[in-house]
């Protein structure tokens, strides 16, 4: 198929990679050129606007920072709105407000277009191998149309109506980061004399098992707590996760209490920093170091 593919960041990069390697001619558009240049020495071509991009597109992929950036792509000059019609499939695979991801979806829908929210998780190394999750609400005969697509880049859910993919998405966000503030706070058991390989071999057993504590400890035990994704960013996303709890009423104290520590973190150690710095609050605050001798890849070189 022709893809338009806006958004060669963390994820988005090596998900365009893996649509170009499934025999698929790309056009890719990014607001940094340099990010393209595995792509188009690969046969994708560039194209300078969203607006570019969409032409000729069977199916046009967008993943961006979010909510503000995605209104751009969409409703800006030169964004998509001004270029796509019938017979085109629109996925935005961009952690977003599903206010905001059904409003554009509607206005996209009114020319003719197709649309699917389908925001992703599984980490870098997920999307690297094509094992990145894909949560789609949307039209479910258009979304089982592009399936072959899609999961090139890793297996896809179906959610619902428009707007679901980005609730699903939120839903995940919420369980992570609660398991990462809950992980610091169970590894300190190493205060209390337990040896630190000895305890993660008991958390990853039983009821509190999680892929949080398989996937991502390892990167405390390194001691980068996973520069991949930053403090700004896990922000950002809890951001619209207490705003779609404000929206549909619910008090949800436990995620209030762990944007809060991620607040702390980032004002501790800076917004660019690695996510897992909130367990590091913890270790500061025990007087624990959790480093641990091992062989710890980083989960992105995978």
């Amino acid at each position: 198929m022709r893809i338009g593919f806006i958004g060669l960041g963390t994820m988005g990069g090596v998900a365009a990679l893996n649509l170009i390697k499934g025999g698929h001619q790309l056009a890719v558009c990014d607001l940094d050129s340099e990010r393209a240049k595995e792509h188009l020495a690969l046969g994708a071509t560039w194209a300078d606007t969203p607006a570019n991009a969409a032409k000729d597109a069977d199916i046009v992929f967008t993943m961006v920072f979010g909510p503000k950036q995605i209104e751009q792509v969409v409703r800006g000059p030169y964004g998509l709105l001004s270029a796509m019609g019938p017979g085109q499939i629109w996925v935005d695979m961009t952690t977003n407000q599903p206010t905001l991801a059904r409003a554009l979806s509607r206005e996209l829908a009114a020319k003719g277009v197709q649309p699917v929210d389908a925001p992703v998780t599984g980490a870098v190394d997920g999307a690297r191998n094509g094992n990145m999750t894909q949560f789609a609400g949307g039209d479910e005969d258009t979304i089982e149309r592009i399936r072959p697509v899609m999961e090139l880049m890793g297996p896809k859910h179906c959610t619902g109506q428009s707007g679901s993919g980005s609730i699903a998405r939120l839903a995940t966000n919420t369980l992570w980061a609660i398991h990462a503030t809950a992980m610091g706070e169970a590894l300190k058991a190493v205060k209390s004399g337990v040896e630190l390989p000895r305890a993660w071999d008991a958390l990853k057993i039983g009821a509190s098992e999680s892929w949080c504590m398989h996937h991502d400890a390892p990167s405390v035990f390194a001691g980068h707590y996973d520069p991949s994704f930053t403090l700004d960013l896990c922000q950002k996303d809890l951001g619209l996760i207490v705003e779609a709890c404000d929206d549909a009423g619910t008090p949800a104290p436990a995620t209030r209490l762990v944007c809060a520590q991620f607040e702390k973190a980032r004002q501790t150690y800076g917004g660019e920093k690695g996510e897992l710095h909130v367990v590091k609050l913890e270790e500061d605050a025990a007087g624990v170091s959790l480093r641990m001798e091992g062989d710890w890849v980083p989960h992105w070189e995978k």
